[in-house]
């Protein structure tokens, strides 16, 4: 499936983000992730669970019955089931199968992200997430805030693609956050274990215009850091500084942002995904300006996601692609993903 080997679109051992913990609470929250039906919520101690989202006896979605306790009763037939996964009662009949148990997934909160393994449960090692300082989530003065929780009629894999080539940014976001330098500027690339990091250091450039939003006008060139760290296999850590150019007479270097921003991509089905997008800054910084000022950035990123996936319905699986030197980076992460898939299949 476009653009890995045919059939696969995603790797199942790593850790994808469920949804921010602040949406997980009392009520059953119902998600599709990899083609599983989930259903997330808090038991009566406060702990996150992540369970099967489907009942066994009529497939009745667990997400829309209800909870008594710390169980789910199933509201077609009141078959209930516990947050182990097994099934505490089946009210027609005293006997209860053996078989009538759903699945349950790791589910670790992190910071304000609540990651889930749909894979095997015995790799989910919770020292494969992302480290919070490294990704600048913790520090002294970093206040981090989730922005949107978004449903993307797109495959993963598309949204993957739009954060790996960032020369996007001049052109799909030419009125906010990018310009022409984020496509000229030569890209840093290194790639670790799980992990593709991407730079682009981008010296005495015009503003952009979200820099005469925020600072006013009057500042002729910048120096910027752009870049992004892809964390195996749906997170992203964007960075983007910015300070005055240091090239100029009176305010050499002075710094006017240093955000981080997070984007989390987690499949839904084939043809489908959730993106989670988060930021943070240090004090002084307004998130609250901020998570409406970058509303329409990331629609515009959500419409370019759709509509490649509407093309591929009509093109096919397999279309031809005409790659750039600008593509290594996401050249890069499809072959990383694809070595995940793979290496699952040897498993296997």
């Amino acid at each position: 499936m476009y653009p890995f080997r045919p059939g696969q679109f995603a790797p199942k051992n790593g850790w994808y983000v469920a949804g921010f913990c602040e949406e997980i609470g009392q009520e059953l929250l119902g998600r599709t992730i990899l083609g599983e039906p989930v259903v997330l919520y808090r038991k009566e101690d406060g702990e996150a669970v992540a369970v099967g989202g489907r009942c066994p006896h009529r497939h009745f979605p667990l997400a829309e019955s209800c909870r008594v306790g710390d169980a789910i009763q199933c509201g077609y037939h009141g078959i209930t089931f516990g947050p182990d996964g097994k099934c505490t009662k089946v009210p027609s009949q005293v006997h209860v199968p053996k078989s009538y148990t759903i699945p349950t997934y790791p589910l670790v909160e992190h910071s304000i992200w609540a990651f889930i393994w749909m894979g095997d449960p015995e790799k989910a090692d919770p020292a494969l997430l992302p480290d919070l300082a490294e990704i600048g989530a913790v520090g002294d003065g970093i206040h981090i805030m989730p922005f949107f929780s978004e449903f993307v009629e797109g495959r993963y894999q598309l949204l993957n693609d739009n954060l790996l080539d960032l020369t996007h940014l001049g052109y799909l976001h030419a009125s906010s956050i990018g310009n022409e330098d984020n496509a000229s500027t030569p890209e840093e690339i290194t790639k670790e274990d799980g992990v593709l990091r991407s730079r682009r250091y981008i010296v005495d450039a015009d503003p952009p215009p979200v820099i005469e939003q925020f600072h006013g006008k009057g500042i002729a060139k910048i120096d910027r850091t752009v870049g992004m760290d892809f964390y195996l296999p749906g997170f992203h850590a964007g960075i983007g500084d910015m300070s005055i150019a240091a090239s100029d007479p009176d305010r050499p270097g002075k710094v006017l942002s240093r955000n981080r921003v997070y984007h989390a991509v987690t499949p839904a089905t084939r043809s489908s995904c959730h993106y989670f997008f988060a930021m943070s800054a240090s004090v002084g910084e307004s998130l609250e300006k901020m998570k409406a000022y970058l509303r329409p950035v990331i629609d515009e990123d959500k419409f370019a996601t759709e509509e490649i996936e509407k093309m591929l319905a009509v093109v096919g699986e397999d279309p031809d692609e005409l790659l750039l030197k600008s593509d290594t980076n996401a050249v890069y992460g499809r072959r990383m993903l694809q070595a995940m898939m793979d290496a699952e299949g040897q498993g296997a």
